[in-house]
């Protein structure tokens, strides 16, 4: 039986798979591309956009290997902080759920640390 912590690191990890797999490297959701386009300039953005979709990959990878894990849930949160700040200033327009976005990407930041550093490892 999988443990409630192992349920929600699976379902995180899922998050940054899909967005880098499916919404980054395949380019199915272009609003993504745009937003890179806007924030580092269209003339790389294909190319960084992908780089950036393989590096969501490797954090979900990193995420089920549990190898340095309280490492991994700051570096996350610092990223998607950054990430969705970036984006809420220069980008509003191209998110999904414009400002609101930054309630889910806080309510994803509570979710990780709260796992990590909540949630008892066993049941």
């Amino acid at each position: 039986m999988k443990t409630v912590y192992q349920l929600i690191n699976y379902f995180i990890a899922a998050v940054w798979l899909i967005n880098g797999l499916y919404c980054k490297l395949l380019s199915l959701v272009p609003r993504h591309e745009e937003i890179v386009a806007r924030i580092l300039g269209e003339e790389h953005s294909r190319i960084l956009t992908a780089v950036i979709g393989i590096s969501e990959i490797i954090m979900s990878v990193w995420i089920v290997s549990g190898i340095k894990r309280k490492l991994n849930v700051i570096l996350q949160i610092i990223v998607i902080a950054v990430m969705n700040i970036i984006e809420f200033i220069l980008a509003p327009d191209l998110l999904l759920w414009g400002h609101y976005n930054s309630l889910f990407a806080f309510l994803f930041i509570v979710l990780i640390y709260t796992n990590e550093f909540l949630i008892p490892k066993k049941t």
